[in-house]
């Protein structure tokens, strides 16, 4: 097996990141999911949220992916709220579904941000980092790019296109 797939969150599902994931995945490559279409609840000590779109998801992801690339916009200098709230339902993959967890070790994790300026702030990828490190997933990289004037930077078209090597 050797499927990638990006995950997409973003509160808008045909804005500026899906613009720079339609970039890097220019030739289909890839498989891709929007969080924006899936019904997924904040994390809950009780699992009262077991029933929603999440575990499912990642069963599936699990079992078809060996890299994930997490896209996300840059709102108020982290990653999108949609984004976090997947990573806070991780926590379910630590005490509810600990088997499945155990299941992401050995994956590969890389992260695409994008924003409207080359201004992406130093700590932004920490959380990928760390959640890859704890989950012992390999942290392939991460690349920003930036849409200026409704367009991709040629700068940030190039470091997609390096990034792009990773997979």
């Amino acid at each position: 097996m050797n499927k990638t797939v990006i995950i997409q969150g973003s509160s808008k599902s045909k804005g500026d990141t899906n613009t720079i994931v339609n970039f890097l995945n220019a030739d289909n490559q890839f498989d891709f999911i929007d969080l924006k279409t899936k019904n997924i609840g904040p994390f809950e000590y009780d699992f009262k949220n077991a029933n929603d779109d999440f575990l499912g998801l990642m069963e599936e992801i699990i079992e078809k992916y060996d890299t994930i690339v997490f896209a996300t916009p840059v709102y108020w200098y982290s990653m999108s709220g949609t984004m976090k709230l997947f990573f806070d339902r991780l926590s379910d993959l630590l005490h509810y579904k600990k088997e499945l967890g155990r299941k992401l070790r050995g994956k590969n994790m890389a992260m695409l941000s994008c924003s409207n300026a080359n201004d992406l702030k130093d700590g932004f990828a920490m959380p990928f980092i760390e959640s890859a490190n704890y989950l012992g997933m390999n942290y392939l990289g991460d690349v920003h790019a930036w849409i200026e004037n409704g367009e991709i930077n040629s700068e940030a078209k190039e470091k997609m296109n390096n990034f792009r090597l990773k997979f």
